[in-house]
This record gives C-alpha cells, structure tokens and sequence, in this order.
C-alpha cells in the first residue's frame, strides 16, 4: 500500500472547503492544513474536523503538495509560494487571473522541477474517460454541441466579488467545458462569442454563446447561462456535486462521419454495418456503460498523489493545459467585447 501523500489546502471557501472534506476521506493523501487568514472561518472549519491555520508559515513542514482553492485573483501568488516550499501544486482554475501570469507560474515550476497541474478535475470522471475512448468510432470529428444551463441561487451573489466582471460563468464555468473539449477534441483555434447581462443586470455576464474552430478541422458550439433553470449541466447531469440536484440528462453531443455519442450517458449512435451511413438509413442506438457516481474532485486528488510520488499520470490537467485553456476562455470574452471572431493566442 502507497504511502499517504501529506498535502495542504490553501483557501477555506466553497471550493476549499470541497477540496479538504474529500482529502480528509481519500487513502491516497493526509490531509495537513488549510490555509484560511479569517479567524471565523477558521474555527468553522476546525469544527468540520479540518487542521485550519492562519499562514503557509503554519503548515506542518512534512507537506509535500497544495491545492490552491483562493480566489482567481491570489491565484498565482499563493501557487509562487507554494513552489518556493518545493511544494508540488494543483491550482483550482483558472490556472491565474492573467496569461502572463500563467506564463510565469508553468516557467517557475518547470526551472524549480517541482508538478504543476490545474483543477480542472472533469478529466478524471469515468464519463469522459469513456467518451474519448469512444470518439475514435464514430469516424472524422465533424462538431461537438454542449450546453451548461444552472441558476444560482440569488444568495450566491451576496459575494461582492462574484458580481464583478471576471467571475461570470465564462471564467468560473466555461473554462471547465472548455477544457473538456480540448480534452475531447485537442486545440481550439479560434473563437466567436456573444455575452448577455439581460436577465440580472450586473456588471458580469449571465449568458454567453459561443462557436469554437478546432485545429482537426471540427466545429463546435456551447451554450452557458447561471441565470436560466434546465436540466441540462455536467454536475446535474453526472450527479459529481452533491450540492447541486441531479437530472440524469445529457448535455453533450459529439458528432462524427460514421456516428454520434451523447454524453455523459456514452450513447453510441450509429449504422448497422450492412451499408453507408447517410440519411437514408436510420442509426440505432447503443447505451453506454453504466458509468459509477463519483467525485472527480477525489479521483484527481488520487492522481495528484500518485503524480507527487512520482508515477506518471497522463489525465490530469497540467500548468501548460490550464494555460492554454485560460487563452480559449479570455478568447471568448475578447470576441464578445470586440464583435470578431478571435484567434486563441497562448503567450
């Protein structure tokens, strides 16, 4: 049996807070601090059974790892510290506020040889494991359709900052799709974008559609809103995040030359091998396998583990994915500023 691998949270809010809960039950790693300066929330989070300190200078001096779970904007500062403890680091995403500051963090990993990899933890559900094994079956990549529709509770926006520009569903939840069908698809190229603030009227969008260009050649198209009610969004649909109310429903369509899979339920829809697949021939429907319910966050912190001790770990998000994934999603905002379609430009 591996040794636990010590590791610390940095950030004692929601996301943090998610991050220690599933650390303190993983055998994989031990769980020695959370980082959180607030006195108050510190002592509620002592009260979850969580080691809670006030600075990086309080934690245990056998932690080998962090998560960074701040707010976007310390994002980098708190993961330069922690890579100067010679700590490996797992940043929440978005990797930084800015490219250049995502530049500089992947550069000072790299030159300190210390692991660098972002949250974004839908790489390691069973689902999308199994869909991009699929992908090769239905032919030529043609296009991939996705929708991501919840609305947040009104409360959620008691947070002064989350009503500010910058912590819309674009940055906070987009970049998760965005890295899925990167993940899926490989590169996006370029991007058009149209942003709403229509439906509650705050300085950060509510609503955003966009259009992706995929450098293999496919197209794709998303739809995401925090103002509207569906059933259709990963977590509802997956079931991943015990605070939000499961559906069941897919939200994700990838559409090939010989076929189509729907995600997350890996429906596979195809020809029946006797002749050409075109309209003329209806497809059949195959279901997918009847995937478990987990939490990704668990499963990435078991192979954050095994990439701190030193195996390899090819599904995790890197330093250098989160960054390329952060250039697709401020590509998003610029074309919904600028009118254009934009080219994804990673500095």
């Amino acid at each position: 049996m591996r040794a636990q691998v010590p590791i610390a949270v940095i950030g004692g809010g929601s996301i943090g807070v998610r991050h220690a809960t599933q650390a303190m039950g993983n055998k994989a790693v031990h769980l020695t601090a959370v980082v959180e300066p607030d006195a108050n929330r510190r002592a509620e989070l002592r009260a979850l059974g969580a080691p809670a300190v006030a600075g990086m200078e309080d934690v245990p001096a056998s932690t080998r790892a962090a998560v960074v779970a701040t707010p976007t904007t310390a994002h980098f500062a708190c993961a330069q510290a922690a890579i100067d403890m010679g700590w490996a680091v797992l940043v929440e995403k978005p990797l930084t506020h800015s490219l250049n500051e995502a530049a500089l963090l992947c550069d000072t990993a790299e030159q300190n040889d210390v692991p660098l990899f972002t949250g974004h933890h839908r790489r390691c559900h069973p689902t999308i494991i199994e869909a991009r094994a699929m992908l090769p079956r239905i032919g030529d990549l043609v296009g991939l359709n996705g929708v991501w529709a919840l609305r947040k509770h009104d409360t959620y926006f008691d947070t002064a900052w989350r009503r500010q520009q910058g912590a819309g569903p674009v940055m906070t939840n987009l970049s998760h799709e965005i890295d899925l069908l990167r993940f899926l698809a490989g590169e996006i190229t370029e991007v058009s974008a149209l942003t709403s603030n229509a439906r509650r009227g705050l300085p950060v969008e509510d609503t955003a559609a966009i259009s992706f260009r995929f450098a293999c050649g496919a197209l794709g198209t998303f739809l995401i809103s925090d103002a509207g009610a569906s059933p259709w969004a990963f977590e509802a649909a997956t079931g991943e995040n015990p605070a939000i109310a499961a559906s069941g429903q897919d939200t994700m369509q990838a559409i090939g030359t010989r076929g189509a899979i729907s995600c997350p339920s890996m429906t596979m829809w195809s020809g029946d091998g006797t002749g050409a697949v075109d309209w003329r021939a209806p497809l059949r429907a195959t279901p997918g396998p009847q995937a478990p319910v987990v939490d990704p966050i668990n499963e990435q912190l078991t192979r954050f583990a095994r990439a701190v001790a030193g195996e390899s770990e090819p599904l995790l998000a890197t330093g250098k994915d989160g960054m390329a994934t952060l250039a697709v999603t401020q590509a998003v905002l610029t074309s919904a500023s600028s009118g254009r379609v934009e080219q994804v430009q990673v500095a």
